[in-house]
C-alpha cells in the first residue's frame, strides 16, 4: 500500500509539472506579427546589448540550453527561428544563464563541476542496483552487500545536490534576468507579461519537478535499505 502512495505522489511529482510546462510552452507557441525577430535574433542582440563576449547563439536538435563550458546559447528550432512569446522568453532565460556565466555565479559554477560527477555516478548507481545482489549471493559478505548499498545511495545523493543546486540558478535565470530583460527593453508589450511571466516559471519549475522527484527517489532507497 505505502508503494502504491509512493508511486502515485512520485509520478504527480514528475510529470504533472512536466505536462504543465508543455502545456504552457506550447499555448503561446503562436506566432506573434509584432514581435521584433525570432527567439535566435534576440539571444545575438542580448549577447551584443550585455556584451557577453565569446558567447555564441546555435540551434540545436535537443533541448534549449546553455553550455557554460563551450560558451553557448543553444535553442531548439522552434524557438530559434520563431517569433512566439514561448521563443523570445525561453531565448532571454537561456541569456540569463550566460549573464550568470559572465558575473561568475558561485552557484553556477558549482552545478557546471558537478553535473560532470553526477553523469558519471548516476550510470554507476544503475550499475550497482542491478549487479549488487548477484554480487551479495557470490561473496556472502554483509560488509561488500553494505559497501554496494553505500555506493549506490552515495551516487544518487549527488544527483540530488545538483537538482537542488539547479533551483536557485534557473530561478534567478527566469525572474532576476529574462523578464527584467523582456520589460525593460520592451521587447513584450504589457499585456503580454502574464503570457511570459507563465513560460518563465515553466521554464524554471520544470526543475523544481525534477529536484522532488530526486529527493523522493533517494528518501524511499534509504528507507528500503534501512529495513
Amino acid at each position: 500500500m505505502h508503494f502504491v502512495i509512493f508511486a502515485i505522489l512520485f509520478f504527480a511529482v514528475v510529470f504533472g509539472p512536466q505536462l504543465w510546462a508543455r502545456r504552457t510552452f506550447a499555448k503561446h507557441s503562436t506566432e506573434q506579427p509584432t514581435m521584433r525577430g525570432t527567439g535566435g535574433e534576440l539571444a545575438q542582440h542580448l549577447v551584443a546589448q550585455y556584451e557577453l563576449t565569446g558567447v555564441v547563439v546555435e540551434e540545436t536538435e535537443h533541448s534549449d540550453h546553455y553550455d557554460p563550458v563551450a560558451k553557448a546559447v543553444r535553442l531548439s528550432a522552434a524557438n530559434f527561428n520563431g517569433k512566439s512569446l514561448t521563443a523570445v522568453a525561453v531565448a532571454a532565460h537561456e541569456i540569463g544563464h550566460a549573464i550568470q556565466d559572465k558575473q561568475n555565479s558561485p552557484l553556477l559554477k558549482s552545478r557546471t563541476k558537478w553535473v560532470g560527477l553526477a553523469q558519471f555516478t548516476d550510470k554507476l548507481a544503475s550499475l550497482t542496483m542491478i549487479a549488487a545482489p548477484f554480487l551479495a549471493f557470490i561473496s556472502k559478505s554483509p560488509m561488500l552487500a553494505g559497501l554496494i548499498i553505500l555506493l549506490a545511495v552515495g551516487s544518487m545523493f549527488v544527483t540530488t545536490i545538483v537538482h537542488l543546486i539547479t533551483l536557485p540558478v534557473e530561478l534567478d535565470a527566469s525572474f532576476k534576468k529574462a523578464l527584467p530583460m523582456l520589460k525593460e527593453g520592451e521587447y513584450i508589450e504589457p499585456g503580454q507579461e502574464h503570457a511570459v511571466n507563465s513560460i518563465l516559471k515553466a521554464a524554471a519549475y520544470t526543475y523544481v519537478a525534477t529536484s522532488l522527484a530526486s529527493v523522493l527517489n533517494l528518501a524511499r532507497w534509504i528507507a528500503i535499505f534501512r529495513r
